[in-house]
């Protein structure tokens, strides 16, 4: 017996090809484009969103009767293009005289995933590393208690077994080069990304010290290190790789002139204007510098600096990046801070709950509460922040925990992953106006999260409750067992 939907996604690829190879025959240049088409099963909505190499939308569709679309490029550069729908978000490899048609269903998304047609092997290729890398990420924290020659050759082989089926994969393959350094980066970064996360995991703050008594080969690889890999700006496992190993290399620095055994403050002024000043001096391509400068100083800013501080660092990053909007957005985040500091009260801002009703942030705060944000672009990390807020809220009773969504969107994607997940549903809010609400209440990145009293009085401004010491932090922040930064 015929499956009646295998039936009907064969029938879109050979629909697409013909389509393509058709169009193809009366095009002068046939290597300057290509074709990407799609079926959505159980589509969030009627929209999908194409990004190109750069980051920015090459164009938005609307998915007719069968749940369909399809995109002719026109001047196509290779690389990472990605696609959204419904809060999910994929990135798909682009070549020209590629014509390639992909499946999903959106309850499954990435696991689901499937790709055809010509560039459709090496595009599935990505997804089986993508989907590799994130189960190994998982494991990270396991493997890191063990000692550090073993840990390193457990990367090596690991790294050498998965180069290996890659390179089995090229012998039956013909595939461009550009798709080789693709798949060879991801499978090395996200190594080199392991073994420079490794120290602050497996020493931890009270013994980072011995960093440097490190096996000599531990970090041989660095000698090979491309920092200024354009095409791969937007790749996840190397912006993963150039993350820690800034801060790896920053704490190197600072125990040369610190060799003391003293508890390590990731937060000290010196260790962060050393980030900087390396990021400055290795780096040459603009884009790579200016947005690890820019990520690198708000990282520091946003915690719970004194005025002074903060200003003073902000002064060290202006006179390094030389992206003039994200210096803009940089003046704008110390400034928001100004008014986030323990003490101050909470910016009031319009919300809306799950059945439609606004209120005032402030009317829905009786106890104290911790706000904790969520983007339906990032499954994993809305999935396991409410995992993670179900098991904090047995352990803190008395303690409220409100969830507000970041999104821009009409408010279906919101309610459909809520209902999709059985969330519970009286404590989600989203913002009335987000983008506002984002700029005053310096909400960057999605695990940040802030503490307020009964009053709706700032007990903390940027807490992450995925950390390990947050329940401790909390149980300190509720029991009024904090200092109010002085100004």
């Amino acid at each position: 017996m015929k499956n009646p939907m295998l039936t009907r996604y064969v029938a879109l690829s050979i629909a697409l090809l013909s389509i393509t190879f058709g169009c193809k025959t009366n095009d002068a240049n046939t290597g300057d484009f290509a074709y990407l088409g799609g079926e959505i099963v159980n589509p969030k909505n009627k929209n999908v969103i194409l990004y190109n190499t750069e980051g920015k939308v090459v164009d938005s569709f609307k998915l007719d009767s069968n749940n369909r679309f399809i995109h002719k490029f026109t001047n196509l550069q290779s690389g990472l293009y990605s696609i959204t729908h419904g809060g999910e978000y994929q990135m798909v490899l682009l070549e020209p005289n590629d014509s390639i048609m992909f499946r999903l269903n959106t309850y499954d998304f990435d696991e689901s995933l499937v790709f055809t047609g010509n560039g459709a092997k090496k595009n599935n290729y990505l997804i089986r590393t993508y989907l590799s890398n994130e189960q190994e990420e998982k494991k990270l924290i396991k493997y890191a208690k063990i000692e550090p020659e073993a840990f390193n050759l457990f990367i090596e082989e690991r790294r050498k077994i998965q180069l290996d089926n890659f390179h089995d994969f090229l012998a039956q393959n013909d595939e461009s080069d550009f798709f080789k350094s693709i798949i060879e980066a991801n499978i090395n970064y996200n190594a080199y990304a392991n073994k420079e996360i490794y120290p602050f995991a497996y020493f931890g703050n009270n013994k980072l010290i011995h960093i440097k008594d490190l096996p000599e080969d531990f970090y041989a690889y660095r000698e090979t290190v491309d920092y200024n890999a354009n095409h791969l700006r937007h790749f996840y496992s190397y912006n993963r790789f150039m993350f820690s190993h800034i801060d790896n290399m920053a704490a190197h620095s600072h125990y040369e002139k610190h060799t003391f055994h003293n508890k390590f403050d990731r937060h000290a002024m010196d260790f962060n204007k050393s980030k900087l000043d390396l990021i400055d001096s290795l780096i040459s391509d603009e884009t790579i510098k200016n947005n690890l400068l820019k990520y690198k100083t708000r990282d520091y800013v946003s915690h719970n600096h004194t005025e002074t501080d903060a200003n003073e660092m902000l002064d060290y990053y202006l006179a390094k990046s030389t992206n003039d909007s994200d210096k803009k957005g940089m003046k704008e985040l110390v400034s928001s801070l100004k008014l986030l500091r323990q003490g101050n009260p909470l910016p009031d801002l319009d919300v809306i709950n799950f059945d439609g009703e606004e209120h005032e942030l402030s009317a829905v705060i009786d106890k104290p509460t911790v706000i904790y944000f969520w983007s339906s672009n990032s499954k994993m990390q809305y999935r396991n922040s409410h995992y993670k807020v179900k098991e904090l809220k047995s352990k803190f009773p008395k303690v409220d925990f409100i969830s507000i969504n970041l999104n821009r969107n009409d408010g279906e994607t919101w309610k459909a992953i809520i209902s999709d997940y059985n969330f519970p549903t009286e404590k989600e809010f989203k913002f009335k106006n987000p983008k506002k609400a984002r700029r005053i209440l310096a909400v960057n990145y999605s695990n940040k999260a802030i503490v307020v009293n009964e009053n709706t009085t700032i007990l903390h401004p940027n807490v992450n409750i995925f950390k390990t010491d947050f329940p401790e932090t909390l149980s300190n922040l509720v029991q009024k067992k904090h200092l109010i930064v002085s100004q």
